[in-house]
């Protein structure tokens, strides 16, 4: 049986990214124990570990960084032993190297680039279902193509620097990354835990992915 880590730092929705996570389990025939957790000893064994976020950047972090033991264990396990990692919407934001939410403030660095205001013209914060659009294989993501819908609720987006990074788009007055993948890590600015049958299928395909 596989180990989950659902990072529990004090950012909202966690109980029902829990819940989609054990469906999207049983959806895979996938036997998984999945905790909702700040044990840094489960956190650094984990098999996968799942950074969900609501709320502004610098926050997350801040709570993230707060908790030296259970950051140190995160990072044993994506970065040291290449676990999987998935990040939700501020989840993903927080992989870049800064976020500019009320300020400048540092984040992860796991992926290199900025988390800025999308300056599309339209109302913000984008909330409701989008069309997400790969633009590069990837196992997580494949399913999605040539379009899925799910749902959004953010007014920040990322841009990593480089291109290569984004692994699929969506537009709402002007395109961004609606998701980015780097090597044992994937994020996404969308909420699979709200998406339905499509949200589920891509925490399936997270949960049986296997980086090379």
């Amino acid at each position: 049986m596989q180990t989950i880590a659902l990072i529990d730092y004090g950012s909202g929705n966690v109980r029902s990214v829990a819940r989609a996570l054990a469906a999207g389990a049983a959806r895979g025939g996938h036997a998984c124990d999945i905790r909702l957790t700040r044990d840094p000893d489960f956190v650094a064994r984990a098999d996968r570990i799942v950074l969900p976020g609501q709320g502004a950047f610098a926050a997350c972090m801040d709570a993230l960084v707060a908790d030296a033991p259970l950051l140190a264990a995160m990072g044993e396990a994506v970065r040291t032993r290449g676990a999987p990692f998935l990040g939700i919407c501020v989840g993903m934001q927080l992989l870049m190297t800064e976020g500019f939410e009320h300020g400048a403030h540092p984040g992860l660095g796991w992926i290199p680039g900025a988390c800025r205001l999308h300056e599309s013209g339209e109302r913000l914060p984008h909330m409701g279902w989008n069309a997400v659009t790969p633009v590069r294989q990837h196992p997580v993501l494949d399913g999605l193509a040539p379009t899925r819908h799910m749902v959004f609720m953010h007014s920040f987006v990322v841009a990593p620097a480089d291109d290569a990074a984004t692994a699929a788009r969506t537009d709402y007055g002007a395109s961004f990354a609606s998701a980015v993948a780097q090597g044992n890590m994937v994020g996404v600015q969308f909420h699979p835990e709200k998406s339905q049958a499509a949200g589920l299928d891509l925490l399936s395909r997270f949960i049986a992915w296997s980086p090379s």
